[in-house]
């Protein structure tokens, strides 16, 4: 990523960063008692802070203080978010009670007590909110699809996948969690697993110093464990995570395409992040699949569910992908709803299926609210006459 691009990325990022902090500690600050007015700023600073230290921290001296750092800050990036919009609510109403007056005097009147207690109620909301939310990240689902192509498959009826997305191992995912995905993985006896990619967070080094990617190993399946590359790869250096993964057992797919067993094909693309990051341009769908016998199955995956046509247009009976956690946090999720033409789920467009995983980690806080994570079993049934189901299992 040239310097420059750098900078004016940290820049619009700090700028959105400090401009919600400020918002949310301006309005904090002012009911609180001018005797503990200092201790308060002081305070806050430091959790606003934090996330930012302990990553510098991470790269250049990794301990357990810089781990303490990026869990606080974690967490506070969860408060931020529901401290804005509750704040932006309560300046909403109070203006248009400004030029209404539709609410009771008691409340119009602005006193301390009614600051205090609205305070209070927001900090509680909030901090349940939080709490159920992390909670939630706990409990990792099985999405279960049946889907029918219209190919012969030589030898098999059906292939079985394990789909596994946004993993992101690191400082906040561990190898506990990786723990349960796997077990999950491996209990759906699965004929492939596939990671779409964000595998690995911005930083190898907390991977490499818990020795995590042995986990990775455990992975079953009978004909292995394929990836991709996602945002994030590129975001701490694809290339030593590329390494990492392939050195644990997953043949990556980087712009390439592979006939397994004389079966199937898997089509893996590189991140849209190469462009950003590494200055290169990835290959086109089209380029990829100039060579592949249509006339078997054709599995795509590509980390970032966009310009679904494309897959369509290039004959592949199924898409998957990841990248959008559903928004992680809600309602950030309508924000990908915006975004995306497919945020999370299933869908089909002419004789192509398609997936997207809200994923089996999360990036930043350890908290989801808009949806739980995921690993998602796909069975492609061939010149079945089943129809296409889908099913949650707890």
């Amino acid at each position: 990523m040239r310097l420059i691009d750098q900078l004016i990325f940290f820049s619009i990022v700090f700028l959105i960063y400090g401009s919600l902090n400020f918002y949310i500690g301006a309005r904090a600050v002012s009911i609180v008692p001018s005797s503990y007015r200092v201790m308060f700023i002081v305070a806050y600073l430091f959790i606003v802070l934090s996330y930012i230290a302990g990553r510098i921290l991470e790269s250049t001296m990794p301990s357990f203080l810089s781990t303490s750092l990026i869990w606080i800050g974690s967490f506070w990036l969860a408060f931020m978010v529901y401290f804005f919009f509750s704040v932006l609510i309560i300046d909403i109403i109070r203006l248009a009670n400004h030029f209404v007056g539709f609410l009771p005097e008691y409340f119009s009147n602005n006193s301390e007590i009614v600051k205090r207690t609205l305070a209070i109620a927001v900090v509680s909301l909030v901090a349940i909110t939080v709490i159920a939310g992390h909670i939630n990240t706990r409990y990792i689902k099985t999405k279960s699809l049946l889907l029918k192509v219209d190919k012969s498959m030589t030898g098999l009826d059906s292939l079985n996948i394990a789909l596994v997305s946004d993993i992101h191992l690191g400082v906040i995912i561990g190898e506990n969690h990786l723990k349960k995905i796997v077990n999950m993985v491996n209990e759906l006896d699965s004929d492939v697993v596939l990671l779409a990619g964000d595998t690995i967070d911005e930083d190898i080094a907390p991977v490499l110093r818990n020795n995590v990617g042995d986990i990775l190993k455990s992975f079953k399946a009978k004909y292995g464990v394929y990836g991709i590359t996602g945002n994030h790869e590129y975001i701490g250096g694809v290339e030593p995570a590329s390494k990492y993964l392939v050195d644990h057992g997953v043949k990556l797919l980087r712009d390439s395409t592979v006939l397994v067993d004389d079966k199937f094909y898997l089509v893996g693309r590189e991140d849209r992040a190469i462009g950003q990051f590494a200055g290169k341009k990835r290959k086109s769908l089209t380029e990829l699949v100039k060579d592949v016998n249509i006339s078997r199955p054709v599995i795509l995956m590509d980390h970032q569910p966009f310009a679904l046509n494309e897959a369509q247009e290039n004959n592949v009976d199924l898409q998957v992908s990841g990248h959008t956690h559903y928004g992680q946090i809600w309602p950030l999720n309508y924000i990908t709803d915006l975004v995306y033409e497919l945020a999370w789920g299933y869908r089909a467009k002419g004789k192509t299926h398609y997936y997207v995983s809200c994923g089996a980690g999360g990036w930043g806080p350890p908290i989801r609210t808009g949806s739980r994570p995921e690993v998602v079993n796909i069975r492609l049934e061939f010149n079945s006459q089943k129809s296409s189901i889908a099913k949650d299992k707890e």
